[in-house]
């Protein structure tokens, strides 16, 4: 949610921010703005709507050439997207700062009113431009940035990542974040701030993660990084594991078009050096607690929200088939405020693509305070969630610029399935033998996509010529409920239409009334030869609603003859474990949103409405 950028140092600061905000898209933006200083005068340019229009603004309104700027595409939160709201917010009578901030001000309306007593004249109906006359205000009285910086960071109550400059210290970036992620980029004589290290990747690989309630004083030659209290900050530096190249489509029609293709080496990424070659899970990012401690563990509650829970879901059925832990899954804004029990002996697994989801990070904290140890499932390294828990199980999957998920859901997905054997093995909850089979079937997960991929035109042409639908529906049992409820999140989010996921049990006790004539439903259907199968089961599903005039698109394995005499159309996926079918259930689902959402002309890759990382509760 919103994009930051900042910049010192001896290259075209313009470039530099344009660059960082155009790689930054992805987060969702409804406008774009930047602020340089140069030869002692701040100038800034921000438009509404889409990167390309400031591009414009810049093209028609050339700014000078400038060796210290930010840069930041704005989420609207107060006010409307417009030219005035978009940041950056100029401080002070004399307009000689500029401020940009991701998140929320929570008091902005006590702070706002005491400014107006005072007679400030505000230009925007947003929160920040309240920070940016505090900030003025404060460095007039004193004469020192830095101190009036901090003085006000302190006052603010809510999420923020705030960076200003001053043409009065044209030499120095400040920025302060508190629940809203940031990120430093080391360079040779040039340093950068993001709230994502895809803002500076193209420069440098050489990145420091801001922790909670810290200021940074940026500049060329120079970076130091203090606490709001004015406590000197050691930081450390880590290595970017991927280049710009990494977050670029590489010919692809769409980012999403690209991840999904993406998703057999975005597996086996998660699963190198974790699984080996006999099936053994090694999950030393797990050794934080000891095999006592894990055989101490009573219960596992799992905290996520959107497709993050989903992925939740599938390792609920893992965990607890394998491990034979009771596993609830909570949805993170739901889990804080209702009083949950928590003890020392439940562990609480947060699963986040960015690692920066506020509701999550609430949700973790809170069960900190409660005595919990938390494991966190993560894609972004040195994201705030890795650093507040007490183990992280990196997923690897590399950048995820689409809006809607896909990489990032497969990729956590196989990360729950690890973490569920290397916790049955710790427990003895299962036999050596079945334990190891488990494992080198994970081992054959990423050929296994690359075949589902290899055929997935029929997903496709299906998705094509559904763009006409009103509403789909999706049935699905065990874990293919999980996926169902995950292919009808995505229909949501790219294509804007109606679409739910029911389990497919449920059907005769509510949903079924909502099959008429026509009405498309896509039926997970579980494989025929699991031992406990709910097959027969899900195939009477599918003739309780052809019977009622569905048309039915069935996923199902790979010989499953009996589907296809139901199923007006099939889509076999190979034989896997029943557990680990839902990642080869989920592609095609993912395809399907694709396809039909392109054939109605949409912007796949930043529906509207929607913002990657949501960092603000």
């Amino acid at each position: 949610m919103c994009g930051i950028v900042g910049y010192v140092g001896p290259k075209a600061t313009v470039d530099v921010l344009i660059g960082g905000l155009r790689r930054l898209e992805y987060r969702g933006y409804d406008s774009a703005g930047v602020a340089v200083v140069a030869d002692g005068q701040l100038e800034t340019r921000k438009k509404a709507g889409k990167l390309v229009n400031l591009e414009h603004e810049i093209a028609e309104h050339p700014l000078p050439k400038a060796h210290i700027g930010i840069g930041h595409t704005r989420w609207a939160t107060h006010g409307a997207p417009t030219d005035g709201n978009a940041h950056p917010h100029l401080g002070g009578p004399a307009q000689k700062l500029a401020l940009i901030h991701n998140g929320i001000i929570e008091n902005f309306a006590e702070l706002k009113a005491e400014l107006l007593a005072e007679g400030t004249n505000f230009a925007s109906e947003t929160d920040t431009e309240v920070a940016a006359h505090l900030i003025a205000r404060a460095f007039e009285q004193s004469g020192d940035l830095k101190a009036a910086f901090a003085s006000v960071m302190n006052r603010l109550h809510g999420a923020f990542t705030i960076l200003v400059v001053h043409q009065d210290q044209p030499d120095v970036v400040l920025a302060a974040r508190r629940n809203a992620p940031l990120v430093i980029g080391l360079g040779d004589g040039e340093n950068f701030l993001g709230s994502d290290v895809a803002a500076f990747v193209e420069h440098t690989k050489r990145a420091v993660s801001v922790g909670q309630d810290e200021i940074v004083v940026l500049k060329a030659d120079s970076v130091e990084v203090f606490g709001f209290d004015g406590t000197p900050v050691n930081f450390t530096e880590f290595e970017v594991n991927w280049d710009a190249s990494a977050a670029s489509k590489g010919g692809w029609p769409s980012f999403m078009a690209k991840e999904i293709a993406d998703q057999p080496q975005a597996i086996a990424d998660t699963l190198m050096g974790r699984v080996r070659a006999d099936g053994r899970v090694v999950l030393d990012d797990i050794q934080q607690m000891s095999t006592e401690q894990i055989r101490e563990i009573d219960r596992i509650i799992i905290v996520a929200c959107g497709t993050a829970s989903y992925a939740g879901d599938v390792a609920k059925y893992a965990i607890e088939k394998w491990a034979r832990i009771p596993v609830q899954v909570e949805l993170s804004h739901e889990f804080r405020y209702r009083n949950p029990i928590v003890t020392q002996n439940t562990l609480v697994l947060a699963i986040s693509q960015s690692g920066e989801t506020m509701d999550t990070l609430m949700a973790i904290r809170y069960a900190q305070e409660l005595g919990a140890k938390v494991f966190a499932i993560c894609n972004t390294q040195g994201a705030t969630l890795a650093r507040e828990s007490d183990a992280v199980i990196y997923t690897h999957a590399g950048p995820e610029v689409a809006v809607a998920s896909t990489k990032a859901l497969t990729s956590q997905i196989v990360a729950g399935y690890m973490l569920a054997l290397a916790l049955a093995e710790a427990r003895g909850a299962m036999t050596e033998d079945a334990r190891l089979a488990l494992g080198r079937e994970l081992l054959q997960l990423p050929a296994s996509v690359s075949e589902v991929l290899a055929n997935i035109d029929q997903a496709s042409a299906l998705g094509t010529a559904h763009a006409n639908a009103k509403s789909v529906l999706f049935l699905g049992r065990n874990v293919g409920y999980p996926i169902a409820m995950e292919g009808a999140l995505k229909l949501k989010e790219i294509a804007y239409i109606h679409a739910e996921g029911f389990a497919a049990g449920e059907l005769k006790h509510g949903p079924i009334a909502l099959i008429e004539e026509g009405q498309p439903v896509i039926v997970i259907v579980p494989s025929p030869n699991d031992v406990d199968s709910l097959h027969p089961k899900v195939v009477s599903n599918i003739q309780e609603i052809r019977a009622r005039g569905a048309k039915v698109i069935a996923i199902a394995e790979a010989g499953d003859e009996t589907v296809s005499q139901y199923a007006e159309s099939v889509i076999f996926v190979p034989k896997t474990d029943s557990i680990m079918a839902a990642v080869l259930d989920v592609i095609p689902l993912q395809a399907f949103a694709l396809a039909l959402s392109t054939a109605k002309g949409l912007d796949v890759d930043q529906p509207r409405n929607l913002a990657k990382s949501v960092t603000v509760e």
